[in-house]
């Protein structure tokens, strides 16, 4: 019953952003097809979250008779600008608190709480075409690199690694979120990638990850938070407690994700 909204929202202006995610935080009987009396969760979540908190989202509504639970997920930036622009949300958990901050500047969120860290990893496509074997290997111009842009929490995260270890990288491309990075790699249009330890685990045998020791000076803590105007105010709390609970860490943790 779960409907996903399309990423990449930040783009549009405010009035076709509240026209693509209509019916966000509306009951069924604003929303098209929906059943009578269920009420819409929206959750706008990083994109390297989206397996975990599918996962979560389904433990949620199976515990809460009537609730559809709405995901949106993109690169932490993208989804901050869709805030503050007034697209609806109840619920946001940023890759970093860097992007969370800036929604706590503007009191658009309420007491954000820490639930996860992530670390990167290099991801190749299998068989390591280009012989990647270590972090140095990436600033080879030779080897085709894709990174998240620097606004972007993995983005940040590459060049706090790449500062550790006095390496210039020069990517083809910089991604807007850290699944198009992925995508990339898998799609054999990149020689590599950084991307965090979860997304390689998820990706299975499309790709093949390669741990190096610089990723421990760029560790991301993931924080979350209801949004301070939603609708559903203890909806969206429960949600967060969910995600804090011994159940959700357990989730989480089966992604990979470290706990905070």
């Amino acid at each position: 019953m779960r409907k996903h909204i399309a990423a990449g929202v930040a783009a549009l202006s405010i009035g076709a952003a509240v026209t693509a995610l209509a019916g966000c935080g509306t009951t069924a009987s604003e929303d098209d097809g929906a059943e009578a009396g269920t009420t819409t969760l929206t959750v706008f979540a990083a994109a390297s979250l989206k397996g975990s908190f599918e996962d979560l989202a389904e433990q949620f509504e199976a515990a809460h008779e009537g609730v559809d639970v709405q995901l949106s997920f993109a690169g932490s930036s993208d989804l901050v600008a869709q805030i503050q622009q007034g697209a609806p949300a109840d619920v946001f958990a940023s890759a970093d608190t860097a992007n969370m901050d800036k929604l706590v500047a503007d009191d658009l969120v309420t007491d954000p709480q820490d639930f996860a860290t992530n670390t990167l990893e290099i991801a190749v496509p299998p068989g390591n075409p280009a012989g990647v074997e270590t972090l140095d290997d990436l600033a080879d111009p030779a080897v085709k690199l894709v990174l998240c842009a620097p606004e972007v929490p993995c983005g940040a995260a590459s060049a706090k690694v790449a500062d550790a270890a006095g390496l210039d990288l020069t990517p083809v491309s910089e991604e807007q979120s850290v699944t198009d990075v992925l995508g990339k790699v898998t799609a054999g249009e990149a020689d590599a990638g950084l991307v965090y330890v979860t997304d390689v685990a998820a990706a299975g045998d499309d790709v093949e990850g390669i741990e190096f020791t610089e990723s421990a000076s760029a560790v991301n803590t993931y924080p979350i938070a209801t949004v301070a105007d939603t609708d559903h105010a203890d909806l969206a709390q429960e949600f967060v407690d969910l995600v804090l609970s011994d159940d959700g860490q357990q989730t989480l943790s089966g992604f990979g994700f470290a706990a905070p």
